[in-house]
């Protein structure tokens, strides 16, 4: 029977993936690591009495024994554990020992425990949070764009150096794919309780998936797999796309949400309320890639906003308030949440305030009125290129110009990719190739680079290339974010950095490495 290993089953894409996979046809021996604490024992105890397939570790993923105990006799491991916003945002030492350390100590028992030489195949999830944030100019990404966690996000810093991790760690069978944002059953609920929900900027480009996809891809990527259908899928890097039906912007997404409870953003919000930029969030020009191969996606947002109508009655039952009593009682509750803009504001956090707004100039000049404030999901923004609806539509991303370059001739095979595709892209990294020679068509032999402040490193050419990481000195962000300086010098960012950055900006984040306070106190320093 073969052998499935879960860490972060307990999460929203975990719990399908779980219960996919152990009531699939096939059949499978499943092992989930939990924490040894009552929430997750209470899980494990139903998990158990509805499955008759599990074994239950108990144990951290930061504790290489307990990835041991996991990997040890399975013939495929799927990585899910994180610590995700808000946790993140209140915690930077545990989420870069979970998100970075756990991943290190997951590959590195794949590695100790293989048998006859036989590894498990690895799938990573990581996250459309590398990408950072995005606009109009460029809402479409895919693998190989920029990798530029937003400033602060200890989350997506924290998973970018665990993705290369794998994609360095020599593993034999590896797969990374990058989650999209999740529709589960309580989303709603979980956005209304902190003020992470004030983070997300009106028109930036989100695609969203379904936990029931996400757990399908998974299973779906062991099943066919077993079936031989998988050999596009290891070595390489995807994005878990959803497809039109699930793009949209951060308005939308608010106002299908609120339309639950008899609302909408713009009676329960103001749009001054919400950042401005430094969010995260993308439309997939490549996620059709991996559904082609593992067919996963099934639903749509609408589809899940009327699921969620029916399923809760509690939403229904909000109906009966008036909005303006919403708007005070809930909303107005979270404006005084640590992590709401509005708090920063007020409490004079100007590193926040400068990343996430560009300057209090420009949150004063934010109209407070909804009739003055320019939507792109309504046509608003008078420089947009084409329609929105148009604008969404993967067929006219090309001929629109969103894609960015990536610095060298992409219409040219893999298997024709030699030293000079490699010394052109490192050029547009402001950097230099300084491998002299390499085996044309070899994406997975290590080449030595040097980047734009001379420092040098060895990566693959996938690596650079296909997944878009450059040097881990100075562009791996945290504690220090320096990408108004690095743009200046390194043309692959500043396509895309000065979206919704000034030429002027010449600002270095930094959090400051107070242990006692979870690395939560900010400071700003101007070059």
């Amino acid at each position: 029977m073969t052998t499935v290993a879960i860490t972060g089953a307990s999460g929203n894409m975990g719990r399908e993936t779980l219960r996919q996979l152990c009531e699939a046809d096939r059949g499978y021996a499943i092992k989930i690591l939990l924490l040894d604490t009552f929430k997750e024992r209470e899980f494990a105890r139903k998990a158990k009495r509805r499955y008759k397939n599990i074994e239950v570790i108990f144990g951290d993923v930061t504790d290489y024994e307990s990835c041991k105990k996991l990997t040890e006799g399975a013939d495929y491991v799927l990585h899910m554990a994180a610590i995700i916003p808000p946790k993140s945002d209140r915690d930077a030492l545990l989420t870069r020992k979970v998100n970075y350390g756990g991943t290190v100590n997951m590959v590195n028992a794949v590695k100790e425990t293989a048998k006859d030489g036989k590894e498990a195949k690895f799938v990573y999830v990581s996250t459309v949070a590398l990408y950072g944030h995005r606009n109009y100019l460029h809402p479409w990404g895919r693998v190989g764009d920029p990798l530029l966690p937003s400033v602060f996000d200890v989350y997506a810093a924290s998973k970018l150096k665990a993705e290369r991790y794998v994609l360095e760690s020599g593993l034999h069978n590896w797969g990374i794919v990058r989650q999209t944002g999740i529709l589960y059953d309580k989303l709603l609920l979980k956005n209304i309780s902190d003020g992470l929900m004030f983070h997300t900027g009106w028109n930036v480009p989100l695609e969203w998936v379904t936990d029931e996809d996400s757990g399908r891809l998974m299973k779906n990527i062991v099943e066919f797999d077993l079936e031989n259908k998988a050999d596009k899928f290891w070595k390489r890097c995807f994005d878990i796309g959803g497809g039109k039906g699930n793009r949209q912007t951060g308005f939308e997404t608010f106002n299908d949400g609120f339309g639950l409870i008899g609302g909408s953003a713009e009676k329960f919000m103001e749009p001054n309320w919400n950042m401005s930029r430094n969010f995260h969030g993308v439309w997939f020009a490549d996620g059709n890639e991996l559904n082609d191969i593992f067919d996963y996606v099934r639903q749509d947002i609408s589809g899940f906003w009327e699921e969620m109508r029916r399923k809760h009655k509690i939403y229904r039952l909000a109906t009966a308030f008036p909005p303006k009593f919403i708007k005070k009682l809930v909303f107005g509750r979270l404006l005084k949440d640590e992590n709401s803009p509005v708090f920063w504001i007020d409490k004079e956090e100007n590193a926040k305030v400068k990343a996430c707004f560009g300057s209090r100039q420009n949150i004063e000049a934010c109209p407070s009125e909804w009739k003055e404030y320019p939507l792109l999901s309504k046509n608003e923004i008078t420089d947009v290129k084409d329609d929105y609806d148009n604008m969404k539509d993967e067929k006219r991303v090309r001929q629109n110009g969103y894609l960015l370059d990536h610095g060298y001739d992409e219409t040219k095979p893999d298997g024709e990719l030699g030293i000079e595709d490699m010394r052109k892209a490192a050029e547009f990294r402001g950097g230099k190739c300084l491998s002299e020679n390499m085996v044309k068509g070899d994406l997975y032999t290590k080449l030595e680079w040097a980047c734009c402040d001379g420092h040098r490193f060895f990566a693959t050419p996938y690596t650079v290339l296909k997944a878009g990481h450059w040097c881990e000195t100075c562009c791996e962000p945290d504690p220090v974010w320096r990408y108004d300086i690095l743009a200046k010098k390194i043309p692959f960012f500043a396509q895309v950095w000065f979206d919704t950055h000034a030429l002027n900006e010449n600002t270095v984040y930094e959090i400051y490495p107070d242990f006692s306070t979870g690395c939560r106190k900010l400071k700003e320093a101007t070059l």
